[in-house]
Order: structure tokens, then C-alpha cells, then sequence
């Protein structure tokens, strides 16, 4: 008898015995479950038998294509940082199972005490990719013989966070690197940011604007800030016209110009003369007319333009570009004073590893390449219209962000397969319950398994588990009795190879807080352990948030895979500990459109530099994630209220009553001290309540994970941190202690 009769003859054995599958299909008969399935099988280095190394990890997980120079696969299989790119020596790799273990170790055993979620933010490779893009443009400008300079701005819209943007303009100030803003408020903190800047640096005002923006921003001409009133409506001109007489400023005017080159990729929807924002050739023209009224023509200085988000091709930026050096070099024949080319942002990062043109998420060109087409194009039109070379300005903030930041999170439990199982009572009992049709379902997928026609099978074990769940509707079969059906079914699946073999892994997270791109226009972003990278992954598994929402699950990866391979969970007692993962390239945008979906906070963070002293890294900023009262505060509601209304329940429903509770009689003497006795328990006990409702407040709304599933670093090596003040000397110093102080710099 073939092994999957085995199967369905074990259904109807009698009372008493255990059901137990002993064989297994025969080779020939098995099915790859890959195929039935859809899950991409697993490469053929994960074989049995075969050794496993971290490079083997490196190449499954792409990471040297999409996380070149930045991140690599140690030797002890753990994700690390290269912080200074290709310049970074050995010995400054930072491993990030390491950080994680500094950080979130409680303070009594030396660490930070900070729960996961968490971003860990790398000022090093900030700084390494903004001279990386300025050396780009300085190499293609001399190579070129290009008669001008670049100087790029930072979008502050990709990520706000004050240490970002600070650090940005202090990198940035030796070549004038200035910033971009779209918004009252964004214009607020680059003003406030570039007063510590080059004064030189530009201060590029996009997006809509009405009188207060505009007033804003010609003030900040009179802080002798280099700034560039950006007209994205024909109507701003006006504004602009009229307040800056009013305030007796010489404002800087520049115009988006919508060009006929599209992006026709996923990002592409903002360009072309459909785009939201941008000037026509008809509106430019009356805008050039009427500065020319106005007497104020020389105020014309900018011409900017966005062809999209990740150009994926320098061919299509080759077309964009010279269509607006078209543009520029028409603008200085009608005597606007242009000083300044601002080819927008576009430039794109490789999420994938792909370097493919084809895709969405990367780019087939390297920074080089990138800006030698830049400036070859610019360089090609203005010479042939005998036009001086303008001042070269992008506005890269995908490029310059997206590496310096991970978010690692935690997996905290995964669905396992259970082990079909069958009720020891046998199907034989009551098979003669069921209706006709089931009845002949079953004698059906019977004699298929004796025949060993799987496919069969697979049909009749489908259509006899639906009849049984339309009796068990109708109230005439017992959930007893289904579930030995749904048992039976699953062993069926289990050995033809049909079932599922993907698992969930539930992750400490919410995707909607802190990967909303991926929920809202399907961006995929790199997610790989962060550890256990010598092993083979042996199962394959999509990633499940804490959020009530179906949405909060990712299951489509890099690669245009389905599933992720990962490393089977073992529980605290099995000695491994924490399973956990990384997600990387989301330093724009993520934490700029996180909200507060089920009132779950952003992560916390943590600011990491490269230390050159004993240690490889130092901890120099840590900001907890947000309690659920401030998550509660957002929504407008009161924390302190709201604790003293529970704490009035709890005390009136919980606190317990007074007086004897024993029912024993007793004299006076007797009862005043049980009387006082239970009046000091009713305090004790109502405190234990308050100090409880006020942790829940005052606690990260993500799950606490156990102390005894601590976290061991691999290597070994010394931790330390310190206060941003004494960074510098820190880093100078061959020694530095554990004793040093922590402070908690809270936003």
C-alpha cells in the first residue's frame, strides 16, 4: 500500500490508538513544495550536509549589492557598519549586535535600559555620503573643465529630526551645502539651522506659499541668508513683488519649470507637464515680463525642476537635464540674471542590489556616473549657446539619508506548523454521520491514496473538508469531529508537499509607524537578521506587526520574493535567545510619515560614531521611544487625568473592604489590630495599583521582552558611552571607562 494510504488508514482506526503517520511518499511521488506552493525553495548551499558560512549569508541576503560600502557580513555572522565606507579600516567596523546588546542590556549590568523597537543613527556614514556626492560632482567638474562649482541642499522633508539636519549643515559647511524647505515649519528650522552654516549656503523656499511664507523667507534675506524664493504658482510672484517692497528687501526669485521629459517609473508621477507643481513655458514668460516691469529681472536667478524620485537611468537624466539647460540658456537671452541650475532630487540608491534600470526600487548608475551626466549635459548646451556655466544645485535627500539609519526589531514568536494530529476516536465512528456526498468524498480520496494519485488527492481531501464544514454550520457534525477532518486534511497536504511551508514570524513592530512606505506605495526596503548569519536559515517566513490591521504584515521582499529565509526560534531556555532583524536604507521619509496607527510610538533612538579609541563605537545620544501617554497626548487626550480616574476605579472596586474578613468573632483588643491590620493592607494594596496604572502610562506602548532572554554579543570587545559634549575627548582618550555618565537626552 502506498504511505499516503498509510495515511488515510490511520484515519479509522478504532478507538484508543494513537494515529500516527510511519511512512513517506515515495521519491518519485513527492511534489517540490516550492512549485505548488509559490515560496522561492532555498539556494542549493542550504542542502543538508553542506557547510554554511557568513559569506553564504552575505550572497542569500544581496548585502553586498544593496548595502555596498556601508554594511558587510562579519566573520561571527553578524550584520556590521563600515561608517567611513571604503575608507573604513578593519578595526572600525561596528558590529550591530553589539550596539543592540549596549543599548538595551539594563543599566545594572552596564547597558542603556532602552526598549526595542530601535533606530540606530550613524552620523559617520552621513558625513561619508555627502563628501561622497560633493567629491562626485568635484571629480566630473574638473574632468569636464566645467567653469563653476556644485553645491547641493538637503530636502529637510526626507527626515527632519533636529540631529540630522544639524549635522548636515555642520558636515556640509566646508562646500557650502545648504537646505531645502517646502513648509512654514521646515523653513523655521532651516533658517535656524543654517545660522550656525556657511553663509554662502542656499537656503532653496519650494512648495506653496502664502504671504507668511513668503514674508519668512525675505526675512531671512535680511539674516543675510542666501535665500531663494522658489515660485512654484504664478500667482506667488505677486506676494513676492509686493512684500519684499513692503519690507524693503531684494528678494532672490528662481521657477520650477515643468518639463515634457517624464520619469515613467513608480516615482515619476510628479513630473512632465501634468506635474502638481511647476511653471509652464506660456507662465515663465509672464513671469519674466512682469519682474521686468517691476524692475526687478536681476532678481531672477534659479531655474529649477524635478524629473522624479529614483531616475532610474542616466539616460533619462541626460534628457531632462539638457532640456532645462535649454530653458536656462533662454532665460539669460531675456536678460533674467541666472546664476544658479537646481536640477531637483532623483537621484536614487539601489534598495535591491539589483543596479538595474528595469527596477523600481535601484538604479544601474553609480554617484560618478550620476554626476558626470549632470554636468556633461549642462556643459554641452551652455557651450554651444555660448552661455557662462551656472552654479550646479541638487536637492539629493533619498541619496544622502537613506544609509545612515537601521531599524532593528525583534521577532518575539512565529507560527510553527502544528503536527497534524488525529482524534484518537477515528473517522470510522462517524463517516456514517455524514451526508451521501461526504460519505462518497471520503471513499474517494481512499481509493486515490491507494492508487498513490496524489493530485487526486488533493481534490477529494478539499472536497470532503468543505462538505464537513457545511454540516458543522448546519449544527449536525461536532468540533471534535471536525478537527479530526481538518487533521486528516493536513496530513494529506503535509506529505503530497502541498501545504504551506512559510511561516509567520510576529515581530515587536508597527509598519504603519515605522515602514509606512512599504503599506502605502509598496516600497521594499532590505530586512535581514542582524545576527545568526553563519547559520543556514532553514525555513522561510513573512513578518507579522502588532497592529490590528490585516495590512500590518510584510510579505514581499528584495528580490521579488514572497518570503524571507530565516532561522528557526528557540525559546529563552534554548540558550539562543533574541531572534532579531534588520531593516535598512530607511533613513528618508519612514520616520517623517510614520503616524500613530493603534497609538503605537516611534522606536527609540540611538545616535553611534565611530570611535577610533579601545572600543569600536560610541553610544552619543539615546532618546527612549515614546511612553503611551505621549502616544496618548497626539491624540489629545490627558494622561494625568486619566490615571486619576482609574486610580479612583481601582481603589474603589479593587482595594479591598474593610474590617475582619475571617468571620471569627474576637474581642476588642483582637479586632483593632485586625482592624488596623487590614486598613495597612488596603493602603499597600491600593499603592501596588497606582504604581502599576502609572507604569503603563509612563511604559513603551511595544511588547516588554523578557530579562531572561538576554542578548550575547559575539567577539566579545568593550562598550562605553558618553554625553555628546565629551564625545570628542572621549575619542581622543586611549582609555575610557564603563563608569563614565549616561544622561538621557529625552525629546
Amino acid at each position: 500500500m502506498p504511505a499516503l494510504a498509510c495515511c488515510v488508514d490511520a484515519a479509522v482506526t478504532p478507538p484508543g490508538y494513537a494515529l500516527a503517520w510511519e511512512g513517506s511518499l515515495p521519491a518519485s511521488a513527492a511534489v517540490p513544495v516550492s512549485l505548488i506552493s509559490g515560496a522561492p525553495p532555498l539556494p542549493s548551499a542550504m542542502d543538508a550536509g553542506s557547510h554554511w558560512s557568513p559569506s553564504h549569508s552575505s550572497s542569500l541576503y544581496k548585502v553586498d549589492g544593496w548595502g555596498a560600502p556601508y554594511f558587510v557580513v562579519n566573520s561571527s555572522g553578524n550584520i556590521s557598519v563600515r561608517p567611513h565606507g571604503r575608507s573604513t579600516m578593519a578595526h572600525q567596523e561596528i558590529d550591530l549586535l553589539k550596539i543592540v546588546k549596549k543599548v538595551s542590556d539594563p543599566k545594572s549590568s552596564g547597558g542603556l535600559g532602552l526598549q526595542l523597537p530601535l533606530i540606530v543613527r550613524l552620523p559617520d556614514v552621513l558625513k561619508n555620503r555627502l563628501e561622497s556626492l560633493q567629491s562626485a560632482f568635484e571629480f566630473a567638474i574638473q574632468s569636464q573643465g566645467y567653469e563653476a562649482h556644485y553645491q547641493g541642499v538637503y530636502p529637510v522633508k526626507c527626515n527632519q529630526d533636529r540631529f540630522v539636519v544639524e549635522d548636515i549643515v555642520r558636515f556640509g559647511s566646508s562646500f557650502r551645502f545648504g537646505l531645502e524647505a517646502g513648509s512654514k515649519p521646515e523653513l523655521l528650522l532651516a533658517m535656524s539651522c543654517l545660522c550656525k552654516g556657511n553663509p554662502e549656503a542656499l537656503l532653496v523656499c519650494n512648495g506653496f506659499k502664502d504671504a507668511e511664507y513668503i514674508s519668512l523667507a525675505l526675512l531671512s534675506r535680511k539674516m543675510a541668508l542666501n535665500t531663494v524664493i522658489v515660485l512654484e504658482q504664478e500667482e506667488e510672484l505677486d506676494l513676492v513683488i509686493d512684500i519684499s517692497k513692503k519690507l524693503s528687501v531684494r528678494p532672490v526669485v528662481g521657477v520650477r519649470a515643468k518639463l515634457r521629459t517624464k520619469h515613467s517609473g513608480h516615482f515619476g508621477s510628479t513630473s512632465g507637464e501634468k506635474g502638481k507643481f511647476g511653471l509652464n513655458t506660456i507662465q515663465i514668460l509672464r513671469v519674466v515680463k512682469k519682474l521686468e516691469e517691476a524692475g526687478m529681472l536681476d532678481c531672477f536667478q534659479l531655474l529649477h525642476f524635478h524629473i522624479g524620485s529614483q531616475i532610474p537611468s542616466t539616460s533619462l537624466l541626460t534628457d531632462g537635464v539638457s532640456e532645462a539647460a535649454q530653458i536656462y540658456c533662454e532665460l539669460v537671452r531675456l536678460g533674467a540674471n541666472m546664476q544658479v541650475i537646481d536640477i531637483g532630487g532623483g537621484l536614487g540608491i539601489d534598495y535591491d542590489g539589483s543596479k538595474s534600470a528595469e527596477s523600481d526600487i535601484s538604479v544601474s548608475y553609480s554617484l560618478e556616473e550620476y554626476s558626470t551626466a549632470v554636468v556633461q549635459s549642462i556643459r554641452y548646451v551652455c557651450d554651444r549657446r555660448n552661455v557662462k556655466h551656472p552654479v550646479l544645485c541638487s536637492e539629493s535627500g533619498r541619496a544622502i539619508v537613506s544609509h545612515h539609519s537601521v531599524l532593528i526589531f525583534e521577532a518575539v514568536s512565529a507560527s510553527v506548523p502544528a503536527a497534524p494530529a488525529m482524534s484518537p476516536l477515528g473517522l470510522q465512528y462517524f463517516v456514517e454521520t455524514l451526508t451521501e456526498d461526504a460519505r462518497a468524498d471520503y471513499r474517494n480520496l481512499e481509493a486515490a491514496a491507494m492508487g498513490g494519485e496524489f493530485e487526486t488527492c488533493l481534490f477529494y481531501a478539499d472536497q470532503f473538508k468543505q462538505r464537513c464544514v457545511e454540516q458543522f454550520k448546519d449544527g449536525s457534525l461536532g468540533i471534535e469531529q471536525l478537527a479530526a477532518v481538518d487533521g486528516l486534511c493536513e496530513l494529506v497536504s503535509k506529505e503530497i508537499g502541498s501545504s504551506d511551508p512559510v511561516r509567520t514570524y510576529h515581530v515587536n513592530l508597527s509598519l504603519f509607524t515605522s515602514i509606512p512606505d512599504f503599506w502605502g506605495i509598496g516600497q521594499l526596503f532590505p530586512i535581514v537578521p542582524i545576527h545568526r548569519l553563519e547559520e543556514r536559515p532553514g525555513v522561510r517566513g513573512i513578518l507579522s506587526d502588532l497592529t490590528c490591521d490585516s495590512d500590518g504584515k510584510i510579505d514581499k521582499f528584495i528580490g521579488g520574493d514572497s518570503s524571507l529565509p530565516l532561522h528557526e526560534m528557540e525559546g529563552s531556555g534554548g540558550g539562543r535567545g533574541r531572534y532579531l532583524l534588520g531593516m535598512f536604507l530607511g533613513g528618508a521619509y519612514e520616520e517623517a510619515l510614520g503616524g500613530v496607527h493603534n497609538l503605537f510610538g516611534g522606536p527609540s533612538v540611538v545616535r553611534v560614531s565611530q570611535s577610533d579609541g579601545p572600543h569600536s563605537f560610541a553610544v552619543t545620544r539615546a532618546t527612549p521611544g515614546p511612553s503611551c501617554g505621549d502616544v496618548l497626548r497626539v491624540m489629545q487626550h490627558e494622561p494625568e487625568l486619566m490615571f486619576e480616574t482609574l486610580k479612583h476605579r481601582a481603589e474603589e472596586y479593587c482595594g479591598g473592604g474593610s474590617g475582619s474578613s475571617s468571620g471569627v468573632d474576637t474581642d476588642d483588643d483582637d479586632h483593632g489590630m485586625a482592624t488596623n491590620n487590614n486598613h495597612n493592607h488596603n493602603m499597600k494594596n491600593n499603592s501596588a495599583l497606582a504604581s502599576s496604572l502609572a507604569r503603563s502610562f509612563h511604559s513603551m506602548p511595544y511588547l516588554v521582552v523578557p530579562s531572561s532572554c538576554s542578548l550575547t554579543a559575539n567577539g566579545g570587545g568593550g562598550f562605553y558611552y558618553c554625553n555628546e559634549v565629551d564625545y570628542n575627548a572621549v575619542v581622543d582618550s586611549s582609555s575610557g571607562g564603563e563608569d563614565e555618565q549616561w544622561s538621557y537626552c529625552c525629546a
